[in-house]
């Protein structure tokens, strides 16, 4: 069978969905992965594993009619070019316009992977309004006629109900979110010194950006040697974006070091004593949480759907309110006053993603809801990384 992957982003193939890809090739299904942008370490990725790599425009951000309805015939284009026996969609543009087009083009079987529901639920993003309910309403006509919806947390399936999106009727799955290769991702040892505290994620205030810099500015006095470092990409046109020109303002105001992108965040994971994401954004499950479960740490993460879910409370992390630097301050003072805390929650991070969040049983999920499994092939999840992964 031919299968078309949509996806927003070229370098996403790879980082989030290389060993889904792998799996439904070595299945025997040819494989033709679809981006709006020509990145030539992701087509020589592909290239090398006989999986096709075809480009589509689309503009990321934003509503721009003319650009979407580019998208859209983009799609039905390369659809009746291809002839699909199955179309897998992620992320908001390429589910709504793969979903419209799939229909378009004869009813193609549609699968939608909705790695989160992204700005417009976030705080910042939900309040109600013309360009909400536009949106609303095209996803819910991307994901009228999918056989299989499939979420990644436990609170999406309700919010897309009650905004519209999808009826209770509708089959919707969860799975424990795009997985993490534990085989590349490996268990470290804690660093000696002094406890290091570790943000990794896009630099957008929703992210919890400034919670980390407040509440790394309050430790700070009480803990001298404490370390406090934050690894991302810098986010321009994003609504909630931090700039690469805000980072040296914001560096001499708060003691926390801005690391630059990475095309390998092992190592500073490996760096790290405790992983921190205090987003605020609506998450689907943060593939930087899973890295850090899988090399050992303990995680602080706010009471957010996503963010949440793989954290059990005492056991291998702490989970604080949303938008609030003093609760997360407490929590990374447990760490600090505690520090063998670090090592006990690391060690049940660990086996919980190797128990949950292993990529392979989460492909092993998604291809047998989507009928894709071949049993001589079983469990095949080769190594993805490909560039940092900064959800």
């Amino acid at each position: 069978m031919k299968i078309l992957v949509f996806s927003s982003l070229a370098y996403s193939l790879v980082n989030f969905r290389g060993a889904l890809l792998c799996r439904m090739k070595d299945a025997g299904h040819d494989v033709v992965a679809v981006a709006p942008d020509d990145d030539p370490a992701v087509s020589a990725w592909l290239r090398e594993r006989n999986i096709e790599f075809r480009i589509v425009s689309m503009n990321r951000t934003g509503m721009k009619p003319l650009e979407d309805i580019r998208t859209l015939l983009g799609y039905v284009s390369l659809i009746l070019k291809e002839r699909p026996g199955l179309i897998l969609a992620y992320t908001q543009k390429p589910i709504i316009y793969g979903g419209i087009a799939a229909r378009l083009t004869g009813n193609i079987p549609f699968y939608a992977l909705m790695s989160g529901l992204g700005y417009l639920f976030s705080p910042d993003g939900s309040k109600p309004g013309l360009k909400r309910s536009i949106f609303l309403r095209l996803y819910r006509e991307g994901v009228r006629r999918a056989k299989k919806i499939f979420v990644f947390n436990r609170d999406d399936h309700e919010d897309m109900i009650a905004a519209g999106i999808v009826d209770r009727d509708q089959t919707v799955i969860q799975v424990p979110g795009s997985g993490v290769d534990t085989t590349h991702f490996v268990q470290q040892p804690l660093p000696a010194g002094p406890t290091h505290f570790l943000m990794v994620g896009r630099l957008m205030r929703d992210k919890g950006v400034y919670e980390f810099l407040e509440a790394a500015r309050k430790l700070r006095q009480e803990f001298p040697d404490a370390q406090f470092s934050i690894l991302g990409r810098a986010e321009v046109f994003n609504p909630t974006g931090i700039s690469k020109d805000d980072i040296p303002r914001l560096q001499s105001e708060y003691p926390v070091t801005f690391l630059e992108e990475t095309t390998d965040v092992r190592p500073y994971l490996a760096q790290s004593s405790v992983f921190v994401l205090p987003s605020y954004y609506r998450e689907g499950l943060p593939r930087t949480i899973l890295e850090a479960l899988a090399t050992g740490r303990a995680v602080i993460t706010t009471d957010m759907p996503g963010c949440r879910d793989p954290i059990e409370v005492g056991v291998n992390g702490l989970i604080v309110p949303p938008q609030n630097a003093d609760a997360l301050a407490g929590a990374m003072r447990t760490f600090l006053e505690t520090p063998g805390q670090a090592q006990e929650m690391g060690e049940k991070s660990r086996a919980i993603a190797e128990a949950v969040y292993d990529v392979a049983k989460v492909n092993d999920i998604l291809t047998g809801h989507m009928g894709l499994q071949n049993v001589s092939h079983p469990a095949a999840a080769p190594s993805a990384q490909l560039v940092a992964k900064q959800a």
